[in-house]
């Protein structure tokens, strides 16, 4: 199937929604400190966890970057006392990271932001789908 110009027209304005977004969510995090890997970090570990707490194999998944750049990501979240490392209670030999108090504030607060920003651009995206249904 050939692509027509309003095909490419819809995807355009889409990505640039989306780019917007990570634009104000790079500055959001930047203005708490954090960069904007950091920020998906914690938020990884909040929301997709279960119980908690997830180990350094499982956020290198969600965040889709190698072991060995997870282990740094969590040293220096560590060093800022937002996130800390436990033993697995059920299998030793893993490490678990979670979320320090600190951390759960840092991350309230960006979540906060982002929710609102959502809101406010939330009919564009959806208006910006509807191209891509039917």
């Amino acid at each position: 199937m050939r692509q027509q110009d309003p095909d490419y027209a819809a995807l355009a304005r889409f990505r640039h929604a989306l780019r917007k977004f990570l634009a104000f969510s790079e500055a959001a995090a930047g203005a708490a400190g954090l960069t904007s890997q950091q920020h998906q970090a914690l938020l990884a570990i909040a929301g997709l966890s279960q119980g908690g707490a997830l180990s350094i194999g499982e956020l290198a998944e969600i965040l889709i970057l190698r072991h060995h750049s997870v282990v740094e990501l969590v040293d220096r979240l560590g060093k800022l006392s937002l996130v800390e490392r436990m033993a697995d209670p059920s299998d030793g030999r893993r490490v678990l990271v979670r979320l320090s108090e600190a951390g759960r504030q840092k991350l309230q607060v960006l979540s906060e932001t982002h929710l609102k920003e959502l809101a406010a651009i939330g009919p564009t995206l959806s208006e910006l789908l509807q191209a891509f249904r039917g």
